[in-house]
């Protein structure tokens, strides 16, 4: 009763921070929720941790309890498989990558679940792979084949599906950033491939167009 009564109080509040008008603009990207995320950061701070509401919220499905669940929770206490259910139903672009670089990333069962979701039939848990990927691209290359994934993106990005093309985008670019031995042939394959080539870019803002993210990228780069 003390849970189901701290999860209804939660989304009552949820539901007065609901604003018309951030949902457009949410719905606009494929999220459907409307509460402004600083609001609900707030929220998140004036309930601290709190690893079981975190699970329960989740449980509710609603967008924006999903959200705040992952900043209520403690990453370090999911296992693998309760992680892998999440990310399957995690389909809402904003809590599928919340729920990788606030949780997954953070959690002991990392490196298994980017290896599985690498592999994974499904482009959007394939996707979560590709992102955790480009985490180790930069922090952790050691045992990573960087040719092999090269190999990969050179082959498939062009045709995949946006999510997971986007993610794949993102690997290439950063192995061309973190990696001069490679940076050539991952400069040659945006150019070829053209993805995201003529994505519209705010002013001040890096093109996700794989050989400008790597010149700009390099070029803000202190010398060695």
């Amino acid at each position: 009763m003390v849970a189901e009564t701290a999860v209804a109080a939660v989304m009552a509040e949820l539901t007065q921070l609901e604003d018309p008008k951030v949902r457009a603009v949410n719905e606009r990207h494929g999220d459907d929720h409307g509460v402004n995320l600083s609001k609900l950061r707030a929220v998140a701070k004036k309930l601290k941790t709190q690893q079981e509401l975190a699970r329960d919220l989740w449980r509710t499905e609603d967008t924006a309890a999903r959200l705040l669940a992952m900043l209520i929770c403690r990453p370090k206490a999911f296992d693998g498989d309760e992680l892998d259910a999440m990310l399957r139903e995690a389909r809402s672009p904003k809590v599928h990558d919340w729920l990788v670089n606030y949780v997954v990333k953070k959690n002991p069962h990392s490196e298994e679940l980017r290896v599985a979701w690498l592999a994974d039939a499904d482009p959007v848990v394939a996707s979560a792979g590709w992102a955790l990927t480009s985490e180790r691209v930069t922090k952790q290359p050691g045992a990573l084949d960087l040719p092999g994934l090269l190999d990969v993106i050179e082959a498939q990005m062009k045709d995949a599906p946006d999510r997971l093309q986007w993610a794949m985008n993102h690997c290439l670019a950063q192995i061309g950033i973190d990696h001069a031995e490679y940076r050539t042939r991952a400069i040659d394959i945006g150019e070829r491939l053209e993805v995201l080539k003529d994505y519209p870019t705010s002013a001040g803002c890096t093109s996700p167009f794989a050989p400008v993210w790597i010149a700009e990228m390099v070029r803000r780069q202190p010398a060695s």
